[in-house]
């Protein structure tokens, strides 16, 4: 392992982890409408306390703010997932977990000094419209967009707004060299969770699922019954850096593996009341084989899937532990527009093993860097590192050992490939120049077929040189060989992503994935 590695991977797991589990504390209950500073004592003393501030201290001070703080410091004395979303983000993370947003149907970046648009969704208002890929926006509704370096938040609080209302807007068109005024009608638009879907060879399919969102079930099943039209009898469910979600969501999926009557999962709250859930009728793919891909930011949902396949003795676990969430959030409306997640229960795999890691001990901030932990300690390469409470064994009704107490512990292990890592900044590079090179060379690419791409693309090393030849003297030449490849690789990614969609990118990103070779090999 090289040094740039031991720098930069823990700090990229880390990253991943903190935005993950925030965005993986959503499950499945009804909100409730609480009403704040109500009768009790205790919400008396508060809002009497506030009231003295507001009107007797000495300096103005923003009540709102003071409060805001006051409950998060609240919250962080519970656990790591009970936590408070202020009115300001709970749109956005409402929409990403609804699975949908209002807007005008594009993907952007501030490119230089100008909003250029990278791809236009399908059946979207902005393809209907004409825009195309490459256009600059420069003018929004009278707002000058371009020479000004904005934030993706401005950008979006721009180009989103309520449904059917209308944004005028001016583009620039390099190809042909003038500017075209567009009205657009904002609409509903999808957030997609399935990232990708495709055969890996005649028989055995792949999905990758992002997040457990409101459309996700809707968007899993379209991938299962397209491949399985396509011949599969074999899946590999990619739940890698997956977050988890609702877990109403994550029972749906489990159903179209479990024969009817199968436990599920079960939850427990402070009372003892306990909640099971079971398989239904007939699932889809209850005769096919599922190998379910995990790794340490596999969280919540995500590792809801794997400990009921596990327990039922359905299907192949691959990877490293998961990350170890076992609670379960309830998410309360405080009546402003921001919003609490308590943790209102535990959650259960079928044998009975709460998955959920200490977090006393530790704080916070111990608990999601434990991650890097299991990284210094070598149990992302060595499955022998890995720490078992040995109290905390369940059999499985095939007589397999499996552990409670920390995350679900694969059936299979693979280390992690430290090869394909590498540095911020080259992805920078790498994401700025393929971007650069795709919109000057935008008809070189047009009328490709993916499967043309992913053998033709780059042969003789022409674009490769081309990025070698931007970066600085002390980069260029810095990585030897092995690295080289590795490059090259995200370099046809990217570029898979830019021209095609996510699932081009995960087709060639997959290649040599060290996890998926497991299956393969475990599929022969």
């Amino acid at each position: 392992m090289n040094n740039k590695s031991k720098i930069y991977l823990p700090l990229i797991i880390a990253i991943a982890i903190a935005f993950g589990i925030f965005l993986g504390t959503s499950l499945n209950y009804q909100k409730k409408t609480l009403t704040f500073f109500g009768g009790s004592p205790q919400e008396k003393k508060i809002k009497r306390l506030i009231d003295y501030i507001q009107y007797e201290y000495v300096d103005e001070v923003d009540t709102d703010s003071l409060l805001d703080g006051t409950i998060k410091n609240m919250l962080s004395k519970l656990d790591p997932h009970s936590v408070y979303i202020p009115a300001t983000e709970q749109k956005s993370i409402a929409e990403t977990m609804n699975g949908k947003f209002v807007g005008i149907g594009i993907q952007f970046r501030m490119y230089k000094d100008s909003l250029t648009v990278i791809k236009v969704l399908d059946k979207g208002p902005s393809e209907k419209a004409g825009i195309k890929a490459g256009d600059r926006i420069l003018i929004a509704n009278n707002d000058t967009l371009f020479g000004k370096k904005l934030d993706s938040e401005y950008i979006f609080k721009t180009l989103k707004g309520e449904p059917n209302t209308q944004v005028d807007l001016t583009v620039f068109r390099r190809s042909e060299n003038k500017n075209i005024p567009f009205t657009i009608i904002r609409g509903e638009l999808p957030i997609q969770s399935v990232d990708a879907y495709y055969m890996l060879n005649n028989d055995l399919g792949y999905i990758k699922i992002n997040k457990f969102a409101a459309t996700t079930y809707d968007e899993f099943k379209v991938a299962l019954d397209s491949l399985t039209d396509k011949g599969m009898t074999k899946l590999v469910l990619d739940l890698r850096q997956n977050p988890g979600g609702y877990l109403q969501v994550a029972t749906q999926i489990i159903d179209e593996f479990l024969e009817e009557d199968k436990l599920i999962v079960f939850t427990k709250n402070k009372r003892d009341k306990i909640d099971k859930t079971f398989a239904t009728a007939k699932g889809d793919f209850e005769d096919g084989h599922v190998f379910v891909l995990i790794n340490g930011t596999s969280a919540s949902a995500s590792e809801i899937i794997a400990g009921a396949l596990q327990d039922n003795d359905k299907g192949t676990i691959v990877g490293r532990r998961s990350f170890g969430k076992g609670l379960v959030q309830q998410e309360m409306d405080l009546g402003d527009g921001s919003a609490v997640r308590l943790t209102v229960s535990r959650y259960y795999t079928p044998t009975g093993r709460s998955i959920q890691k200490p977090y006393d001990h530790k704080g916070n901030k111990g608990y999601f860097n434990e991650y890097e932990d299991r990284f210094q300690h070598g149990e992302l390469m060595t499955a022998d590192s890995i720490k078992v409470n040995d109290t905390l064994k369940y059999t499985t009704p095939k007589g397999k050992i499996v552990y409670g107490g920390g995350g679900i512990i694969p059936d299979i292990f693979v280390a992690i490939d430290t090869t394909r890592f590498f540095n911020n900044f080259h992805f920078r590079k790498l994401s700025d120049f393929v971007f650069d090179y795709a919109d000057t060379h935008r008809r070189e690419f047009e009328n490709l077929n993916l499967d043309s791409f992913i053998v033709n693309f780059d042969k003789d090393d022409k674009i490769f040189n081309t990025y070698l030849d931007s970066l600085p003297d002390r980069f260029r030449n810095a990585h030897g060989a092995g690295n080289n490849e590795n490059l090259k690789m995200y370099l046809k990614a990217l570029f898979a992503q830019q021209i095609f969609d996510a699932n081009a990118y995960y087709q060639i990103i997959n290649k040599n994935d060290k996890m998926i070779d497991k299956v393969l090999e475990l599929d022969k």
